[in-house]
C-alpha cells in the first residue's frame, strides 16, 4: 500500500547492479540508454551504501533478483518464463534460441536469473546445433541476448499506487523486457501470488507508461508526467481504472513536460520531500500545460489549464504556500551540472527526510537550509546511468501520512 511520496518507507524493491553493467560497450550505449559506462565494483559499493541507509532507518530492502529467483522455483513456471524471455529477446536464429533455452534451463534458478539480466555474449552460446541462415549471419552485436543495464532503476518497470500496481509498458524495447520479471514475481512469488493486487496498467498495452512519471502527491491526488517516456493515452487509461476501482484518489494531474532527455521523467525535475516542500528543476516552474482528470460518474472529466507549478500544488494539496527548492538554487553553472546528476531526484523515507547523491552538494546544502534531513550516499558511478535515489527504488509499503 502506497498513498504518498513521503509517508515513512517500510518496504522497498532494489536491484544490486550486476554483470549487465559491465556488458555495456560504447557501441551499445545509445541503444541501451546509457551515456557512460559505470565501474561495477564501485557502483556496487555505492548501492550497498544506499541499501544500508535504508535498512539503518528500519526499511525492509528486497532485491529484484532474489524475488525473481524465488518466483521461478517451480520448474514448469521457469520453463514458461524462459520461453517468454526468449520471445521478447527477438533472437532471429532457431539454433541460437534452442542453445539459449538449454543454457538457461541447465542453470540453478538464481544463476539463470543473473545470466538473463547480464545478457549472453555470442561466445557463451553453446555450439553444435544445426544453424539456420539467421544464425549464420554476421552481426556487429557481440550479444546473443542484450544485457539489461537499466535494471538498477527499479522505479520504472512497475509502480505501486494505492493497493494496486501499474505493470508498465516501457517506451523502449530494451527496457520493456525488464517488466517480465515483475509480471512473474506478482503472479508466482509466495509473498504476492495469493494477494488481490489490482492492475492499473499492463505491460501488453500499446502505449507507454514509466514509473518515473508516476508521483503520489496525497491519498487524493496523483501527478503523472506526459513525457519523453509516457503517453497521454496511458495517463487517461490509468486514471479510468483507478477511479472505477474506488480507490481514494480523486484527481490525476497530467503535466505536459518537454520531450527531451533532460526531462526524461517527471521525477527527474520534480520530487516531493515534505508535506509542503518540493525539489524542482527551475524550468518546470511554468506556466505549464496541466490537465486535471477527475471522476464523473462512470467517465473521466478532463479540464485544461496553464498554471505555475506552485499554484497547482497549493490548490491540489489545500496549502496556503509551498516551498519550491530549486536545483542548486538556479545558479547558472551549478544548477545544470547538478541537474545532470539528478540533483532534483530524491527518495523520501519519511516527511522531511530524504536520500540524496553526495555529488549534488550545493542542492543538498539548500535542502538542509530548508529543514530537510539529508542522508547522503556516494554517487560517482551510479549517477552515470542518469538516475537518482528515487529512480533506484520502488516503494512497496509506506505508512499513511
Amino acid at each position: 500500500m502506497v498513498s504518498s511520496e513521503i509517508g515513512r518507507l517500510r518496504s522497498v524493491l532494489l536491484h544490486r547492479p550486476g554483470k549487465e553493467v559491465e556488458n555495456l560497450t560504447p557501441d551499445l550505449m545509445d541503444r541501451l540508454l546509457f551515456d557512460d559506462i559505470p565501474y561495477l565494483e564501485i557502483a556496487r559499493q555505492e548501492h550497498d551504501a544506499f541499501a544500508k541507509i535504508l535498512t539503518d532507518r528500519g526499511v525492509e530492502v528486497l532485491y529484484l533478483e532474489d524475488l525473481a529467483a524465488e518466483a521461478l522455483e517451480d520448474r514448469e513456471v521457469r520453463g514458461r518464463f524462459v520461453e517468454d524471455f526468449l520471445a521478447e529477446g527477438h533472437i532471429p536464429g532457431e539454433g541460437t534460441k534452442a542453445a539459449l533455452r538449454e543454457l538457461f534451463l541447465g542453470l540453478p534458478v538464481r544463476e539463470m536469473v543473473d545470466r538473463m539480466m547480464a545478457g549472453v555474449r555470442r561466445t557463451e552460446v553453446p555450439q553444435g546445433r544445426s544453424r539456420s541462415l539467421a544464425d549464420r549471419l554476421d552481426t556487429d552485436n557481440p550479444f546473443a541476448v542484450d544485457p539489461l543495464p537499466n535494471l538498477y532503476f527499479t522505479r520504472d518497470p512497475f509502480a505501486t499506487i494505492g493497493t494496486g500496481i501499474t505493470l508498465n509498458h516501457m517506451r523502449t524495447e530494451t527496457r520493456n523486457r525488464e517488466t517480465l520479471f515483475a509480471q512473474y514475481i506478482f503472479r508466482h512469488h509466495p509473498r504476492f501470488r495469493d494477494c488481490t493486487i489490482p492492475l492499473w496498467f499492463d505491460r501488453h498495452e500499446t502505449t507507454s507508461l514509466e514509473g518515473g512519471d508516476e508521483l503520489i502527491l496525497s491519498p487524493e491526488a496523483l501527478a503523472i508526467g506526459i513525457s519523453q517516456r509516457t503517453d497521454a493515452a496511458s495517463v487517461e487509461m490509468l486514471a479510468r481504472r483507478i477511479f472505477q476501482d474506488g480507490q481514494t484518489f480523486q484527481t490525476v494531474l497530467a503535466f505536459n513536460i518537454p520531450k527531451k532527455r533532460a526531462f526524461m521523467h517527471l521525477d527527474t525535475v520534480f520530487t516531493m520531500v515534505d508535506r509542503d516542500k518540493f525539489t524542482i528543476h527551475p524550468e518546470i516552474e511554468g506556466p505549464l500545460q496541466v490537465f486535471s482528470l477527475t471522476r464523473r460518474g462512470q467517465d473521466v472529466h478532463i479540464e485544461e489549464e496553464h498554471a505555475t507549478l506552485e499554484d497547482v500544488l497549493k490548490r491540489t494539496l489545500g496549502l496556503d504556500r509551498v516551498t519550491l527548492i530549486r536545483c542548486a538554487g538556479s545558479d547558472p553553472v551549478d544548477a545544470p551540472r547538478e541537474q545532470w546528476n539528478d540533483g532534483s531526484n530524491t527518495l523520501a523515507i519519511a516527511p522531511g527526510e530524504v536520500v540524496v547523491y553526495s555529488r549534488n552538494y550545493v542542492t543538498n546544502r539548500i535542502l538542509q537550509e530548508n529543514g530537510i534531513t539529508t542522508h547522503v550516499m556516494p554517487s560517482s558511478e551510479l549517477s552515470r546511468g542518469r538516475g537518482g535515489p528515487r529512480c533506484m527504488s520502488m516503494p512497496l509499503v509506506r505508512d499513511a501520512v
